[in-house]
Protein backbone atom coordinates (compact mmCIF):
# COMPACT_ATOMS: atom_id res chain seq x y z
CA UNK A 1 0.00 0.00 0.00
CA UNK A 2 2.81 2.39 0.97
CA UNK A 3 4.64 1.70 -2.30
CA UNK A 4 1.47 2.48 -4.25
CA UNK A 5 1.05 5.81 -2.46
CA UNK A 6 4.71 6.74 -3.06
CA UNK A 7 4.41 5.90 -6.75
CA UNK A 8 1.30 8.08 -6.95
CA UNK A 9 3.08 11.00 -5.30
CA UNK A 10 6.05 10.63 -7.64
CA UNK A 11 3.78 10.62 -10.68
CA UNK A 12 1.95 13.68 -9.42
CA UNK A 13 5.26 15.47 -8.88
CA UNK A 14 6.35 14.70 -12.42
CA UNK A 15 3.05 15.96 -13.78
CA UNK A 16 3.53 19.25 -11.96
CA UNK A 17 7.12 19.82 -13.11
CA UNK A 18 6.30 21.48 -16.47
CA UNK A 19 4.24 24.12 -14.63
CA UNK A 20 7.25 25.04 -12.47
CA UNK A 21 9.59 25.69 -15.39
CA UNK A 22 10.49 29.36 -15.56
CA UNK A 23 9.38 31.11 -18.72
CA UNK A 24 12.46 32.19 -20.69
CA UNK A 25 13.13 35.92 -20.72
CA UNK A 26 12.01 37.59 -23.92
CA UNK A 27 14.90 38.33 -26.25
CA UNK A 28 15.91 41.92 -26.83
CA UNK A 29 14.78 43.44 -30.12
CA UNK A 30 16.75 45.94 -32.17
CA UNK A 31 15.02 48.25 -34.65
CA UNK A 32 16.07 51.25 -36.73
CA UNK A 33 14.92 54.33 -34.86
CA UNK A 34 12.44 55.22 -37.61
CA UNK A 35 10.81 51.78 -37.27
CA UNK A 36 10.82 52.00 -33.49
CA UNK A 37 8.96 55.32 -33.58
CA UNK A 38 6.46 53.83 -36.01
CA UNK A 39 5.93 50.94 -33.55
CA UNK A 40 4.71 53.21 -30.76
CA UNK A 41 0.99 52.77 -30.19
CA UNK A 42 -1.02 55.97 -30.60
CA UNK A 43 -2.96 57.02 -27.53
CA UNK A 44 -4.80 59.92 -25.93
CA UNK A 45 -3.09 61.18 -22.80
CA UNK A 46 -4.84 61.93 -19.52
CA UNK A 47 -3.32 63.04 -16.22
CA UNK A 48 -6.52 62.54 -14.25
CA UNK A 49 -5.78 61.11 -10.81
CA UNK A 50 -1.99 61.40 -11.06
CA UNK A 51 0.16 61.88 -7.98
CA UNK A 52 3.89 61.30 -7.81
CA UNK A 53 3.35 59.05 -4.79
CA UNK A 54 1.55 56.60 -7.10
CA UNK A 55 5.07 55.45 -8.12
CA UNK A 56 6.93 54.28 -5.00
CA UNK A 57 10.60 55.23 -5.21
CA UNK A 58 13.30 54.90 -4.30
CA UNK A 59 13.03 51.34 -3.01
CA UNK A 60 15.78 48.99 -1.82
CA UNK A 61 17.09 48.55 -5.35
CA UNK A 62 18.20 45.49 -7.26
CA UNK A 63 20.32 44.22 -4.36
CA UNK A 64 18.60 44.82 -1.01
CA UNK A 65 21.63 43.35 0.77
CA UNK A 66 23.96 46.15 -0.38
CA UNK A 67 22.22 48.76 1.79
CA UNK A 68 21.80 51.13 -1.16
CA UNK A 69 18.47 52.36 -2.51
CA UNK A 70 17.84 52.61 -6.24
CA UNK A 71 19.19 56.16 -6.56
CA UNK A 72 22.61 55.21 -5.18
CA UNK A 73 22.75 51.96 -7.12
CA UNK A 74 22.27 53.96 -10.33
CA UNK A 75 24.93 56.46 -9.26
CA UNK A 76 27.38 53.63 -8.59
CA UNK A 77 26.55 51.98 -11.91
CA UNK A 78 26.96 55.17 -13.97
CA UNK A 79 30.04 56.63 -12.24
CA UNK A 80 32.98 57.23 -14.58
CA UNK A 81 35.22 57.25 -11.51
CA UNK A 82 33.53 55.34 -8.68
CA UNK A 83 32.85 57.09 -5.38
CA UNK A 84 33.78 55.73 -1.98
CA UNK A 85 30.87 53.98 -0.28
CA UNK A 86 30.47 54.64 3.42
CA UNK A 87 28.01 53.82 6.16
CA UNK A 88 24.43 53.37 4.96
CA UNK A 89 25.64 53.69 1.38
CA UNK A 90 26.79 57.30 1.70
CA UNK A 91 28.79 58.29 -1.39
CA UNK A 92 31.94 60.40 -1.28
CA UNK A 93 33.89 61.61 -4.31
CA UNK A 94 33.39 60.07 -7.71
CA UNK A 95 32.89 61.55 -11.18
CA UNK A 96 29.88 61.42 -13.51
CA UNK A 97 29.13 62.64 -17.02
CA UNK A 98 25.73 64.29 -17.46
CA UNK A 99 25.08 63.68 -21.12
CA UNK A 100 22.02 65.95 -21.38
CA UNK A 101 24.16 69.07 -20.94
CA UNK A 102 27.66 67.63 -21.49
CA UNK A 103 28.78 68.41 -17.96
CA UNK A 104 31.18 66.67 -15.58
CA UNK A 105 29.88 66.31 -12.02
CA UNK A 106 32.10 65.48 -9.05
CA UNK A 107 29.54 65.24 -6.26
CA UNK A 108 26.61 62.85 -6.00
CA UNK A 109 24.56 65.65 -4.46
CA UNK A 110 24.77 67.58 -7.74
CA UNK A 111 22.97 64.82 -9.63
CA UNK A 112 19.37 63.80 -10.08
CA UNK A 113 18.27 60.38 -11.30
CA UNK A 114 16.00 61.16 -14.22
CA UNK A 115 13.23 58.82 -15.28
CA UNK A 116 13.79 58.84 -19.02
CA UNK A 117 10.02 58.87 -19.51
CA UNK A 118 8.87 60.94 -16.50
CA UNK A 119 6.47 59.41 -14.03
CA UNK A 120 3.67 61.81 -14.99
CA UNK A 121 4.19 61.07 -18.68
CA UNK A 122 4.13 57.34 -17.96
CA UNK A 123 0.84 57.82 -16.09
CA UNK A 124 -0.59 59.73 -19.06
CA UNK A 125 0.56 57.01 -21.45
CA UNK A 126 -0.85 53.92 -19.79
CA UNK A 127 0.59 53.52 -16.27
CA UNK A 128 -2.64 54.85 -14.73
CA UNK A 129 -4.11 51.40 -15.40
CA UNK A 130 -1.22 49.50 -13.80
CA UNK A 131 -1.06 47.93 -10.36
CA UNK A 132 0.88 49.73 -7.64
CA UNK A 133 3.52 46.98 -7.87
CA UNK A 134 4.08 47.55 -11.58
CA UNK A 135 4.34 51.30 -11.09
CA UNK A 136 6.95 50.70 -8.40
CA UNK A 137 8.88 48.41 -10.77
CA UNK A 138 8.77 51.14 -13.41
CA UNK A 139 9.96 53.86 -11.03
CA UNK A 140 12.95 51.74 -9.95
CA UNK A 141 13.72 50.03 -13.28
CA UNK A 142 17.38 49.09 -13.56
CA UNK A 143 16.68 46.36 -16.09
CA UNK A 144 17.50 48.71 -18.99
CA UNK A 145 20.29 51.27 -18.91
CA UNK A 146 18.19 54.00 -20.48
CA UNK A 147 15.33 53.83 -17.93
CA UNK A 148 17.12 55.81 -15.21
CA UNK A 149 19.81 58.37 -16.03
CA UNK A 150 22.16 60.29 -13.72
CA UNK A 151 22.19 63.91 -14.92
CA UNK A 152 22.70 67.36 -13.46
CA UNK A 153 19.90 68.51 -11.20
CA UNK A 154 19.65 71.62 -13.39
CA UNK A 155 18.95 69.68 -16.59
CA UNK A 156 16.57 67.25 -14.93
CA UNK A 157 14.51 70.03 -13.41
CA UNK A 158 14.47 71.89 -16.71
CA UNK A 159 13.02 68.76 -18.32
CA UNK A 160 10.52 68.17 -15.48
CA UNK A 161 7.64 66.01 -16.81
CA UNK A 162 7.82 67.19 -20.42
CA UNK A 163 7.89 64.96 -23.49
CA UNK A 164 10.10 65.56 -26.58
CA UNK A 165 7.51 67.88 -28.12
CA UNK A 166 8.20 70.24 -25.22
CA UNK A 167 11.80 69.54 -24.19
CA UNK A 168 15.02 68.13 -25.61
CA UNK A 169 18.47 68.12 -23.98
CA UNK A 170 20.35 71.42 -24.31
CA UNK A 171 23.21 69.58 -26.05
CA UNK A 172 21.89 69.27 -29.62
CA UNK A 173 24.30 66.51 -30.63
CA UNK A 174 22.71 64.07 -28.18
CA UNK A 175 19.15 64.49 -29.47
CA UNK A 176 19.26 61.26 -31.49
CA UNK A 177 20.49 59.28 -28.48
CA UNK A 178 17.86 60.86 -26.25
CA UNK A 179 15.02 60.10 -28.64
CA UNK A 180 16.23 56.51 -29.06
CA UNK A 181 16.27 56.04 -25.28
CA UNK A 182 12.86 57.69 -24.90
CA UNK A 183 11.31 55.44 -27.55
CA UNK A 184 13.06 52.36 -26.17
CA UNK A 185 11.64 53.04 -22.71
CA UNK A 186 8.11 53.49 -24.07
CA UNK A 187 8.35 50.25 -26.06
CA UNK A 188 9.84 48.40 -23.06
CA UNK A 189 6.84 49.32 -20.93
CA UNK A 190 4.20 49.29 -23.71
CA UNK A 191 3.40 52.97 -23.24
CA UNK A 192 1.55 55.01 -25.85
CA UNK A 193 2.42 58.31 -27.53
CA UNK A 194 0.02 61.07 -28.51
CA UNK A 195 -0.09 62.78 -31.91
CA UNK A 196 1.95 65.84 -30.87
CA UNK A 197 4.64 63.68 -29.31
CA UNK A 198 4.83 61.41 -32.37
CA UNK A 199 5.18 64.42 -34.68
CA UNK A 200 8.07 65.72 -32.58
CA UNK A 201 9.77 62.32 -32.55
CA UNK A 202 9.43 61.98 -36.32
CA UNK A 203 10.91 65.43 -36.79
CA UNK A 204 14.04 64.55 -34.82
CA UNK A 205 14.32 61.08 -36.34
CA UNK A 206 14.68 62.54 -39.82
CA UNK A 207 18.27 63.45 -38.93
CA UNK A 208 19.08 60.20 -37.05
CA UNK A 209 19.38 57.79 -39.95
CA UNK A 210 21.99 55.52 -38.32
CA UNK A 211 20.38 55.36 -34.86
CA UNK A 212 18.88 52.10 -33.58
CA UNK A 213 16.72 51.17 -30.59
CA UNK A 214 17.34 48.01 -28.57
CA UNK A 215 14.79 47.02 -25.93
CA UNK A 216 13.09 44.09 -24.28
CA UNK A 217 9.68 44.12 -22.71
CA UNK A 218 9.59 44.59 -18.95
CA UNK A 219 8.30 41.56 -17.05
Amino acid sequence: MLKTVLRGLAAASLAILPLAVTTPAQAAETLPLTDAVASLPLGTESRDGYTRSSFRHWNSGDDPADGCHTRNEVLLSEAVEPPSVGTRCSLTGGTWWSYYDQTWVTSASGLDIDHMVPLAEAWDSGASAWTAQRREAYANDQGAEQSLVAVTARSNRSKSDQDPAQWLPPAADVHCRYIAEWVGTKLRWSLTADETELAALEDVVSSCLDETVTYEHAQ
